[in-house]
């Protein structure tokens, strides 16, 4: 089937609020809605379920989104085959993104709403980083930088390849388990790794069945996140490398 992409209207999320997010010694500036609940009364949001089974959760900063930007900050990424380009799925508001950004990695962020994207873009520009044209062609001697592209992620591109993908919160239902393993073939390149938290969802523990089935090696680590002097939320890591 044809890819299917969403734009949660604009009027409800404009009020937004810029708030400090920190992740070990970095501070990054995340713009998001301030009230997402209010999302779920709207009737587009209600149509697009009805059409598409399709909910904007983008507009919350999610525990995972914490976990996964913990990892990227203290990833040793000074160990992969440089310039490393990081494709993130379903980036919602960017934090992951920008972590990468601060590490100094090129990223492409992705999600199926067309909103989510503009606020992933925003918030990269507020943390100070700028758009590119063509990210995969990036000299080891210029900054890195970042671009948007809308995914539908059950009809994943076959013309791109990715050595890194990220992912947070991704199997908040059984029904993605299948096409995000499907992406993974279509975009992870060869000797690639995938980083994907999750707040140890039911859903997926079947995922990581799927991907060895699927001949991945998948290695879950014990992770968590929160606010400083807030509540702290437990989750997984997964590890995903394709067995050679």
């Amino acid at each position: 089937m044809p890819p299917r992409f969403h734009a949660t209207p604009l009027e409800v999320v404009s009020e937004t609020v810029r708030e400090s997010v920190f992740i070990d010694n970095y501070t990054f500036r995340i713009e998001r809605p301030i009230n997402s609940d209010m999302l779920f009364d709207h009737p587009w949001v209600r149509s697009a379920y009805a059409a598409d089974e399709y909910t904007p959760y983008w507009p919350t900063l999610w525990p995972s989104a914490r976990m996964l930007a913990k990892v990227v900050v203290r990833e040793p990424w000074e160990k992969y085959p440089q310039p490393v380009r990081v494709l993130e799925v379903g980036c919602g508001l960017g934090l992951a993104g920008i972590a990468c950004l601060s590490r100094g990695l090129d990223v492409t962020f992705s999600d199926v709403d067309e909103t989510a994207l503009k606020f992933a873009a925003a918030n990269a520009k507020h943390n100070e980083f700028t758009p590119v044209e063509m990210p995969t062609c990036r000299q080891a001697d210029r900054p890195a930088g970042f671009r948007t592209m809308l995914l539908d992620f059950r009809c994943p591109p076959d013309d791109v390849k990715y050595p890194v993908v990220l992912g947070s919160d991704l199997m908040y239902e059984e029904r993605m388990v299948n096409p995000l393993v499907a992406l993974l073939s279509a975009v992870l390149a060869p000797g690639g790794v995938c980083l994907i938290t999750d707040p140890d969802r039911a859903s997926a523990r079947v995922f990581k069945w799927k991907l060895q089935e699927a001949g991945y090696d998948v290695t879950p680590e014990f992770i968590r996140a929160g606010e400083p002097g807030g509540e702290r939320t437990k989750g997984t890591l997964y590890r995903i490398r394709h067995m050679v």
